[in-house]
C-alpha cells in the first residue's frame, strides 16, 4: 500500500462516493445515486479495459500505449516504459545480429544454420556460391534436398562429427567442399563448408607422384635384385667379402621391394572410395589363416597367439584389403612383443556392428604418439622400425583399408603392459 498512484486511485472512488451521497442527500434517493456512481466508474473502467485491448491486438506494435489518467494512466505509462526498454534491448539486439550477418557475410567459408529437424534457417553469401542456395526460395527446405551426396546424408544423419567430411560441390563438381559441423542448442547445427578444391589438387599431385615413381623404380628393382640373386646362388667362386656385401645389397632391396609395394597398395586404395570386389567374407576363417602366417614369423621367439572367433560372421568387403588390414596389425603385434610374449585376436559382433581387436604385451606405445600412428611413415622409434623391417606404411594402409569399409580403427595403450588394436565395422557391413 506504498504506492501513491494506487492511493490517488482509492482517493478518487472515495470522492465518487462522496458525491453519490451528496446527490442522494439532494434527490432523496440515496441507493439510486450509488447504483449510478459505481456504474459510471465501473464503465469507465471496462472502457479503458476495451482501450487496452484494441492496443494489444493493434498490428502496429511500436505504437505508444493510449493516454489516459489515474490508475490506468499509471499502468499505461508503465507499459509504455517497459515498451521503450524492450525496444533498446532489441535495438543493441539487432545491432548485435547485424554485425555478425555482416561479418559472415564477408566469410569465403560457406556458413549455414540447420534446425533439428535438418531444415535451412540462415546461410550467408558464400553458401549461395559454394552449395548453390538460393534466398528466399531455399529457406525451410531439408537441405538433404540440396545436398544430394549420399556420403553428406549419411554423415549428416549420423550426427558423428569428428572428423570433416569433404565430397565435391552440389552445384560444381569440379570444386571440392570439406563440411565441419557443429551441434548447438536443441540439437541444431551449424555448418562451416570451405573450399579446398587447391589442397585436393596438392594431394592427388602427390599421390600421383608417388604412384608413378613407385612403378618407375619397380621394374629396376626388380632386375637389381634378379642380379643379385642370381649372384648369390654362384657365390660359391666369389671372395667372401663379396658375399657378405651382396647379401646385405639383397636384404636392402627386398626392403626397398616392400616399401614399394606398399606406395602402390596405398595408391590403389585412395583411387576408389569402394573396394571393387566386394564380397562376404569368412572372418573366422580369415584369422584362421593369418594365425597360421603369424607363427610362422614369431619363429624362433614362440609368442603365444590365440584366436577367439567364437563369433562366425561373415563381414562385406574385399578379402584381399581386410586380409592386408588384419595381418598388419597381427604382425606388428608379432614384431614389437618380446619373446614368449601374448598376442590375442578377437571377432565378435554385437547391436554396434563387427569388431576385431588385437592386443599383445608388448612394449607399448606413449599417449602422445597414438593420434599419429596412422601417419604415412610416422615412426614412434626409427631404430626400433629399421630392427624390424617395418615401412612405416602399415597403419596408414589398415586406416585406407577401414575407410573404404565404413570402418575405423580405436587404439589403446600402455607403456611396457601393451597394446590394443581395434577395428570396428558398422551394422551395415555385417553379412
Amino acid at each position: 500500500m506504498n504506492n501513491p498512484w494506487l492511493w490517488a486511485a482509492l482517493r478518487r472512488l472515495l470522492g465518487l462516493l462522496l458525491l453519490a451521497l451528496l446527490a442522494g442527500v439532494i434527490t432523496g434517493q440515496y441507493a439510486w445515486m450509488l447504483v449510478l456512481g459505481l456504474s459510471g466508474y465501473l464503465a469507465w473502467m471496462f472502457s479503458q479495459t476495451l482501450r487496452l485491448n484494441s492496443w494489444l491486438e493493434s498490428p502496429i506494435s511500436d505504437e505508444p500505449p493510449p493516454d489516459s489518467f489515474g490508475l490506468w494512466g499509471e499502468i499505461f505509462d508503465r507499459i509504455y516504459r517497459l515498451q521503450r526498454r524492450d525496444q533498446k534491448v532489441r535495438g543493441r539486439m539487432q545491432a548485435v545480429i547485424d554485425r555478425i550477418q555482416e561479418s559472415t557475410a564477408a566469410l569465403r567459408d560457406a556458413v549455414v544454420m540447420v534446425d533439428s529437424e535438418g531444415t535451412l534457417d540462415w546461410w550467408n553469401r558464400a553458401a549461395e556460391t559454394l552449395l548453390g542456395l538460393r534466398s528466399p526460395q531455399d529457406s525451410g527446405q531439408p537441405i538433404g534436398n540440396l545436398v544430394r551426396d549420399p556420403r553428406f546424408k549419411d554423415y549428416f544423419d549420423k550426427r558423428n562429427y569428428r572428423e570433416p567430411l569433404e565430397i565435391p560441390a552440389p552445384s560444381k563438381p569440379h570444386l571440392r567442399l570439406q563440411f565441419h559441423v557443429t551441434l548447438y542448442g536443441q540439437g541444431d547445427r551449424l555448418l562451416l563448408v570451405r573450399d579446398v578444391t587447391r589442397m585436393h589438387q596438392l594431394e592427388q599431385m602427390r599421390k600421383d607422384f608417388v604412384a608413378n615413381v613407385s612403378h618407375e623404380l619397380r621394374t629396376p628393382l626388380t632386375v637389381i635384385t634378379g642380379y643379385l640373386e642370381t649372384l648369390l646362388d654362384n657365390s660359391d667362386d666369389l671372395n667372401p667379402r663379396w658375399k657378405r656385401a651382396l647379401q646385405q645389397m639383397q636384404q636392402q632391396g627386398g626392403r626397398m621391394q616392400n616399401l614399394l609395394n606398399d606406395l602402390l597398395l596405398l595408391a590403389r586404395l585412395e583411387t576408389t572410395d569402394y573396394p571393387a570386389d566386394s564380397q562376404p567374407v569368412a572372418v573366422d576363417l580369415l584369422l584362421l589363416s593369418i594365425q597360421q602366417d603369424a607363427i610362422a614369423l614369431s619363429g624362433s621367439a614362440h609368442h603365444k597367439i590365440s584366436v577367439d572367433n567364437s563369433t562366425r560372421g561373415k563381414l562385406k568387403g574385399s578379402s584381399a584389403e581386410l586380409r592386408s588390414a588384419f595381418s598388419n596389425l597381427i604382425f606388428n603385434a608379432v614384431k614389437y612383443t618380446p619373446a614368449e610374449g601374448q598376442i590375442s585376436i578377437r571377432w565378435w559382433q554385437d547391436e554396434q556392428g563387427g569388431h576385431l581387436s588385437v592386443s599383445d604385451s608388448g612394449i607399448g606405445i606413449e599417449p602422445q604418439h597414438l593420434p599419429r600412428l596412422t601417419e604415412r611413415f610416422y615412426r614412434v622409434d626409427a631404430s626400433r622400425s629399421s630392427a624390424t623391417g617395418g615401412t612405416g606404411l602399415g597403419l596408414a594402409i589398415v586406416k585406407h583399408v577401414l575407410l573404404r569399409h565404413k570402418g575405423r580403427l580405436e587404439i589403446s595403450s600402455v607403456p611396457g603392459q601393451g597394446s590394443t588394436f581395434t577395428c570396428h565395422f558398422p551394422t551395415s557391413q555385417l553379412h
